[in-house]
Parts: structure tokens; sequence; C-alpha cells
């Protein structure tokens, strides 16, 4: 797959795949590109060409994944985008899930326990997530954004340790949602309410996985080689 670069016009960018649109406007970019190159519009949107082409490409490419190039941009860049990441989750994703959901559900022919299974099994992984969003967005990004700030740490209890210890990868219960609806729904729904529905769980899991990479890969180790110089 192609690695995008500052010469390439944004357009080339969404028509090569359509699903870093989301990716895109985290950015604070929006449509109407016209024939300006990334470098242009990031310019423009007072954004480095080079982190934004570096989320970009690994988001394109599971393959591509520039962790030397990632780290030596600030921690604050990454927190950034990460928490632009969570609002997009909580305003568009989950209530797209849930509305595909109760669509798959309504279309259900019979009385469909299954789709119920699947819909309690839902809540509880969307609760076990939102823990997880909140404990970043309330102590964990904060921590990190002092200890950039102001080069001491705002909690000696506390280590990014701490969060790699608890941080526990929430794509395996979305992976599990899929294998729900993949291997035990029964035959009684619309069949594009359904794939609708799936489709957008992989999305979604493509999303996450792409999200935890930069996290556990770029953040934390950043955040760590502070801790350390600070002593």
């Amino acid at each position: 797959m192609e690695v995008f670069v500052k010469k390439d016009k944004m357009a080339t960018l969404v028509r090569s795949n359509y699903q870093l649109l989301p990716v895109i406007n985290r950015f604070g970019i929006r449509l109407g590109f016209r024939d300006k190159s990334v470098e242009e519009i990031c310019r423009e949107k007072d954004i480095i060409p080079e982190f934004f082409l570096a989320i970009i490409n690994t988001f394109n490419n599971k393959d591509y994944f520039p962790e030397a190039n990632l780290s030596s941009f600030s921690p604050l860049l990454i927190v950034n985008y990460l928490q632009k990441t969570h609002q997009y989750y909580i305003d568009y994703f989950l209530p797209k899930i849930e509305n595909l959901l109760e669509k798959l559900i309504s279309s259900c022919t019979d009385k469909c326990p299954e789709l119920e299974m699947i819909r309690s099994f839902y809540k509880k992984y969307k609760n076990e997530l939102m823990l997880h969003i909140n404990d970043e967005d309330e102590n964990v990004f904060p921590y990190v954004i002092n200890l950039v700030k102001s080069h001491q740490k705002s909690n000696k209890d506390y280590a990014i340790q701490s969060f790699e210890k608890d941080h526990q990868n929430v794509e395996v219960k979305l992976n599990d949602l899929k294998n729900l609806v993949i291997k035990y729904i029964q035959p009684t729904y619309n069949d594009n309410d359904c794939n609708e529905f799936l489709i957008t769980l992989f999305r979604f899991e493509q999303d996450i996985n792409d999200h935890a990479r930069i996290e556990d890969n770029i953040l934390v180790p950043q955040v760590k080689k502070i801790e350390a110089d600070l002593g």
C-alpha cells in the first residue's frame, strides 16, 4: 500500500482511502481541498506536515508504523490527537453503533434472544470503554501535559507505568462482540441492517487498534523517558 508524502494532493488521500476522512477531520481539516497539496493545507492550518503524514500513513497502511518518526514529536501533539479521537468516538462512532444495533433488533421477525444478548454485551463493552476513555482524559493526559510543561511530576506516587499496567486492550472485547454476531445470530433479521452493523464494528475495531498502537508504542515510551530523565 502506498505511503503519502507532502507533495501529494490532499484530495488524492481521500480518493485512495475514504476511511481516512475522519482522521483528516481530527486535524481540523475539512473537505474543499481544491488542488492543494498536503503540505499547503497543513501550513494553512498550522499543522506539522510530518506529524500529519505519520498519523495518516499509520491508519492507511497497517504495516506502516514510523515509531522513530512519531517519537520525535512532542507528547503534547500525540495527546491532542488522542483527545480528539476520543471525542470522535463519543460523538459519532458509539451513537452510530447503537443506532445500527437498534435498527437490527427492530428488523428481527422473531423474539431474537441472541440479539438481546448482543445488546447486553455491547452495553457492558461500552461501559468498559468509557471507563478507559475517562481515565485517560481525566488522569493520564493531564499528567502527561503537566509533565511536559512543568518538567516535574504533579503526583509523585503516579507514573505512566501505572497506566501501562492497567491499560486493557478494549479491542479484545470488541472482537468478541463481532464474533457473537458472526457465529450466533439467527437468520431472522434484515441482511442489509446486519451487514451495516457488522461493517461498522470492523471499522471501529480498526480505529481502536491504531489508537492503541499510538498510545502503547509511542506515548508511553515517550513519557517513561521523561520520567527517567527527571529521576
